[in-house]
């Protein structure tokens, strides 16, 4: 793998070192690696393990510079034929996230601290995956920043115990001691407290030589001074020397006796800790955040609370005065570095995410608004599955046909989203929805301006549609629709084409049903002596309330029943309770009773009534593509629409459809008031065109 890991600078510090350990063993386990950033001390020694390097002031937050910067990692990313960009902090993330979205690259970040959960942070939330260097920090991201639990890994931060595991030099004064404590000098790290403990351990065991190694940023040199001011009022100057940044940080810490981490606030993780334990040096530290993963109290370190001078003070005393406490602590430190934090354990894991987002692949089809049209799309999606065995197929769906994605077996999760609530902020809160599942792929097969938004703001790697000026233009992959006179099924595959999908017969509509629909139905059944080897029709009686065009006449209905009675075939009628006056009606008119389960059905219900029909009658409408999706014999009727647009694949089905002038119109209602292209088709051919089904 082509491995980009990119960070503010390349200085002393976790962060920094993290990355260089982890390009090192990149470039010893055979991937190319590359590091961007602003610079710094650290670049020198990572070139020489064989990294490649990049600067550019990914370090800088003025809009222009991060906007210039994802210009030019966008060139670094192909020249390198980047696999995965590794963002390490903020800023660095922006900038890998719109390049990414530019590329074939995938993005990962790695949290390394508590971020707040302003806007600005919630780029580290975007990785495909996400590492988390602590437990506490990736419940942080789940609980504060809305991270999904599913996308965190937790990585913790490593040491390079060769590296640490020097000699420690014996001891020319029993009574002399050294006490470090490591890390920026920033008032979240508890200087003060530290100081006055030192000052009371000192009053105890005057001959301890206390080293504070880091520095202040320079708009914090002014409380470096207030420290050292502090070590003179509480009389230890003598004792303390501050000793700003160091290399050399092994060699220090092979020559202490104990080191303090005194942080007042949730500390992250606290690498100094493992990397003083690999050094053979007993810790004390405070008892925040991710410190209380690494020590395990009174066994491999001593904890006390922020702030707590005596605790801290009593603690380092018992260290220092307790050979063999000082001894265990070690030995049982040293255990746990290398059970869970050594850097190949890091390496392996971080390099096993790279891999599980190679592999994986995202996808989000959206198709939200008719049932009918949803039941449609079925055959599409057995095809996408078909080309991404792997993937992880989500579909966006309204909750009215949710009920059909929910059982199908080539979907993984189901979102639903209301069609008509069309605000924009209620499209922006689903598209924040759909973007922490970091998809691949979009794949808009509703195709209205709702979805194109919805496709465009999910910010997926690519986008597939139909450029049709409802905001097409949001999408980054679209075919015009510009071939008329399709069945539905080859005009959503058009669409699959981009993805490398073909159209094929073989994949037809399938709408999977459950047990328990088909005890309900046989009871249903029973309940009109509808068992054994009665031969029956299901007819839906009406459709939508918007397409009252579509109707067969009522009085037609009645007719085909009586005349289908006299062949012995009985008809069952289906519909929705808002069809229930309908069916009291036909019920009035026909001499052969119809069974009557209009309102009596669930669409999966329906499915399984359907299934058990010698012949399914039906409008253009709904009802007409679960039972294509039940693979059972259908004599369509269309009058208003065109057959050639909106008829389902059957193996075994019939059409009847007037060549009228004003046909298909498509108008819900008749223009002229004569429903001519309906109430041309007669009872009697429609009951031939069954026999004929039939047999």
């Amino acid at each position: 793998m082509n491995i980009l890991q990119i960070l503010p600078e390349l200085n002393v510090g976790g962060v920094e070192t993290g990355t260089v350990d982890l390009a090192k063993f990149l470039v010893l386990g055979g991937h190319q690696s590359i590091v961007v950033s602003n610079g710094g001390a650290m670049v020198a020694q990572l070139q020489s393990e064989g990294s490649k390097h990049y600067t550019l002031p990914v370090n800088k937050k003025n809009l222009f510079s991060m906007i210039h910067c994802v210009g030019k990692l966008v060139d670094i990313i192909k020249k390198e034929k980047i696999d995965i960009v590794h963002a390490r902090s903020r800023v660095p993330a922006w900038i890998a996230f719109f390049a990414c979205r530019q590329t074939e690259a995938h993005f990962v970040t790695t949290c390394h601290g508590y971020y707040s959960t302003h806007l600005f942070s919630r780029v580290m939330g975007w990785g495909k995956l996400i590492i988390a260097i602590s437990e506490i920090i990736g419940r942080h991201m789940v609980q504060d920043l809305k991270t999904p639990a599913q996308n965190i890994r937790v990585i913790p931060r490593s040491v390079d115990i060769d590296k640490f595991n020097l000699p420690h030099k014996a001891k020319t004064d029993k009574n002399s001691f050294t006490v470090v404590m490591i890390g920026r000098i920033t008032p979240l790290k508890g200087h003060p407290y530290f100081l006055k403990a030192m000052a009371r351990v000192i009053a105890y065991l005057p001959g301890v030589k206390v080293k504070i190694i880091g520095d202040a940023p320079v708009k914090k040199q002014t409380y470096k001074e207030e420290l050292q001011l502090l070590t003179k009022r509480l009389g230890i100057s003598s004792n303390v020397e501050f000793m700003g940044n160091r290399r050399d940080i092994p060699e220090l810490l092979s020559k202490a006796d104990c080191l303090v981490l005194s942080t007042i606030t949730q500390e992250a993780f606290g690498r100094v800790i493992i990397e003083a334990q690999a050094a053979g040096v007993p810790v004390v530290a405070t008892k925040v955040g991710g410190v209380v993963e690494i020590i395990d109290h009174e066994k491999t370190g001593l904890l006390v609370e922020p702030k707590e001078i005596d605790a801290m003070a009593n603690a380092v005393l018992r260290i220092l005065k307790d050979p063999q406490l000082s001894a265990n602590l070690v030995k049982e430190a040293k255990k746990k570095i290398e059970e869970k934090y050594t850097l190949a354990q890091m390496a392996r894991s971080t390099i096993a995410v790279y891999d599980q987002v190679m592999k994986s692949t995202k996808i989000l089809i959206i198709k939200m608004t008719a049932l009918g049209d949803v039941i449609l799309s079925t055959a599409a999606f057995k095809a996408i599955r078909h080309q991404f065995p792997d993937a992880q197929i989500v579909c966006l769906t309204s909750p009215l046909a949710r009920p059909v994605v929910d059982t199908c077996p080539f979907i993984n999760e189901v979102v639903t989203c209301d069609p008509q609530d069309k605000s924009f902020k209620s499209i922006c809160q689903k598209a924040q929805e759909l973007r922490h599942y970091h998809f691949d792929k979009v794949i808009d097969l509703q195709n209205n301006r709702i979805s194109h938004w919805l496709s465009f703001l999910a910010f997926p790697k690519e986008s597939y549609g139909y450029h049709n000026g409802k905001f097409s233009f949001l999408l980054s992959k679209k075919i015009k629709n510009n071939i008329k006179n399709i069945s539905p099924v080859e005009h959503q595959f058009r669409i699959l084409q981009m993805t490398g999908i073909h159209y094929d017969p073989a994949f037809r509509l399938e709408l999977k049903t459950h047990p328990k629909d088909d005890l309900y139905i046989d009871k249903l059944l029973d309940s009109e002596w509808l068992g054994g080897g009665q031969v029956f029709v299901g007819m839906n009686i009406s459709a939508s309330n918007l397409w009252p065009s579509k109707n067969w006449p009522l009085e037609y209905m009645a007719k085909l029943c009586d005349i289908l009675g006299q062949k012995n075939v009985r008809v069952i009628l289906t519909g929705e309770s808002k069809d229930s006056v309908l069916g009291r009606k036909l019920l009035s008119m026909a001499k052969a009773k119809p069974a009557n389960f209009i309102g009596k059905t669930n669409i999966m219900q329906l499915a399984v009534l359907i299934k058990r029909c010698k012949v399914f009658i039906s409008q253009d409408s709904a009802p007409l593509h679960v039972a294509a999706s039940q693979h059972v014999p259908v004599l369509a009727l269309f009058g208003p629409t065109d057959p050639k647009r909106h008829m389902p694949p059957v193996d075994n089905s019939a059409i009847l459809h007037r060549s009228l002038k004003c046909a298909p119109c498509y108008s819900g209602i008749c223009k002229i008031n004569t429903y001519a292209c309906m109430k041309e088709i007669l009872p009697e051919e429609v009951a031939q065109k069954i026999m004929q089904l039939i047999k």
